[in-house]
């Protein structure tokens, strides 16, 4: 009897599936509730299990995409297993006797029976799924309650997982994966107690024979050594390069995503430069035409829809005017090594522009409000946002209260939150909420530029780079420093008047720091 499996209803909003990969090939027997297959839809992967146990017949490729209930293969119950199986059913019971002898032997932990499901948690209210970094334990690993087993990755930030019990972790969700929040990542086989450290020793023995089969026992130090993630063997696999001859730099050396995107390249470079040494004599060769490409992060493409959505779906215009630096570098090449032998913290233009943006904001309310579907919110208090260049892209923390900072309190929380940024360890409550952002291109050289608004705020800053312009000053032609800035803004909730009318208060407030210590 031949079983029909189809694809499954993943979602209201999802109306096909593509064929990631077929786990099994066709004519494999395979046992119920096996994982067959790696479906994936315009928002996640999943798995597809078999329905019952039998021999498979494979009606959909690998890279198709089909329709919702789609029939995409088949599975023939009155098929007997092939002699692997019934080889499994004897490492299986022999797998049984050795650990029951090793439990008669030893204090080794005893299964309870339980299965703890671990799903991934909500880690913020606007975060709907989130990606798996990597896994810091392998398949079959026992781990211990509240153990890090694996990282992972959101939009806004990345997070360590715990383990949820004592057991033997069963992987679910692989490397590269994209799961929704509530999605099954893993399973723990619950056991009692914990291993002795003799048996730990003797499953890394185990592991590192394993690895080392067939070459010499002593050139790897564990399992991992050497061993591919997933999302790494897979961009090996697509390049043709051997993972023997890459080096690891995850726990303890096993291949990382990275690894395999950096031994891409020098792959690359080492063919290209064989490719042009054939060459060199038949045809003139103009420079190098080689290409690559690379998966974009769960950061990048929020990011980009994001963006996107805020073009679409707000009123966006900017505003731009002129600042004369003069007196604020004259104050602060005056006080600045007072500052930071006092405070332990340098004295930055941000804090400057923080504290006269938050005394606009107050002033000019509207530019510091949103808008929440037929409502406007205004906030009696300045969150601001900081945006931050880091190794994985753009992350905006918020300073909070920032209208009750004094210049020592600004510029403490930049400077932690800007290390924490770059070290990949801002949490999701730094860089939820923000009322106003600022964002500074001109550590990057920009002169001038329309900053996107950071959604749901109704305004953002940008601050550029400073350079001497000739200003005329009381009918005087003088060198000054001057620096250009950009207020974006949604014309929906802020009007034209609001707008100009805050970033003039801005200029006057740095252009006159003196009213910045008055508050007039």
């Amino acid at each position: 009897m031949s079983l029909e499996i189809k694809v499954p209803e993943v979602g209201e909003s999802i109306t096909e599936v593509t064929i990631a990969s077929w786990l099994k090939s066709d004519g494999d027997y395979v046992e119920q509730d096996e994982i067959i297959a790696e479906l994936e839809s315009d928002k996640a992967t999943f798995e597809l299990p078999a329905e019952k146990a039998g021999v498979l017949k494979i009606k959909v490729q690998d890279g198709e995409t089909v329709d919702v209930g789609t029939v995409i293969c088949e599975i023939d119950t009155s098929a007997s297993g092939s002699s692997d199986k019934s080889e499994k059913k004897e490492e299986k019971k022999e797998s049984k006797s050795s650990d029951e002898s090793k439990s008669s032997e030893s204090s080794e932990p005893e299964k309870t029976g339980e299965v703890k499901e671990m799903i991934v948690p909500a880690v913020g209210e606007s975060i709907t799924e989130v990606t798996i970094s990597s896994w810091l334990k392998e398949e079959g690993d026992f781990v211990e309650l509240d153990e890090i087993i694996a990282e992972v990755e959101s939009d806004k930030a990345t997070f360590e997982l715990p383990a949820e019990a004592n057991g033997i972790l069963k992987i679910v969700a692989q490397e590269g994966d994209t799961l929704e929040i509530g999605a099954t990542i893993c399973k723990i086989e619950v056991m009692s107690g914990a291993p002795s450290s003799s048996g730990g020793d003797a499953k890394k023995e185990t592991k590192s024979e394993s690895a080392s089969a067939g070459g010499d026992s002593s050139s790897s130090d564990s399992y991992a050594a050497g061993h591919a993630s997933p999302a790494a063997a897979k961009i090996l696999k697509e390049k043709g390069i051997d993972p023997g001859t890459v080096k690891g730099t995850g726990v303890d050396g096993r291949i990382t995503k990275e690894d395999a995107e950096n031994a891409q390249k020098s792959a690359s470079k080492t063919e290209s430069k064989s490719e042009e040494k054939e060459e060199q004599g038949s045809a003139p060769v103009a420079g190098s035409r080689n290409q690559r490409r690379e998966k974009m992060s769960s950061l990048r493409k929020t990011i980009s829809k994001r963006l996107v959505s805020v073009k679409n779906e707000t009123a966006m215009l900017t505003t731009f005017n002129e600042v004369d630096m003069k007196p604020i570098m004259d104050l602060r090449s005056k006080y600045k090594e007072q500052f930071k032998e006092k405070h332990g913290v340098g004295l930055g233009f941000m804090s400057f522009f923080t504290k006269a943006c938050c005394q606009a904001l107050l002033e000019w309310p509207a530019v510091n409000a949103a808008i929440d579907g037929n409502e406007m919110v205004y906030n009696d208090y300045c969150d601001i946002s900081i945006a931050v260049s880091s190794p994985k892209g753009l992350v905006v923390p918020v300073i909070r209260n920032a209208e009750n900072l004094d210049f020592k309190g600004i510029e403490s929380e930049v400077v932690r939150l800007a290390k924490k940024a770059r070290d990949g360890k801002l949490s999701i409550e730094e860089m939820q909420g923000g009322t106003f952002t600022i964002t500074n291109g001109g550590i990057f050289g920009s002169m001038l530029s329309t900053p996107i608004i950071n959604a749901p705020q109704s305004a953002i800053l940008g601050m550029h780079n400073i350079v001497e312009r000739p200003v005329a000053i009381n009918g005087q032609v003088e060198i000054r420093p001057v620096m250009y800035v950009a207020l974006s803004y949604d014309h929906r909730i802020i009007d034209g008047k609001e707008s100009v009318s805050f970033l003039v208060r801005v200029k006057e407030l740095l252009e006159d720091p003196a009213r910045l210590m008055l508050g007039v």
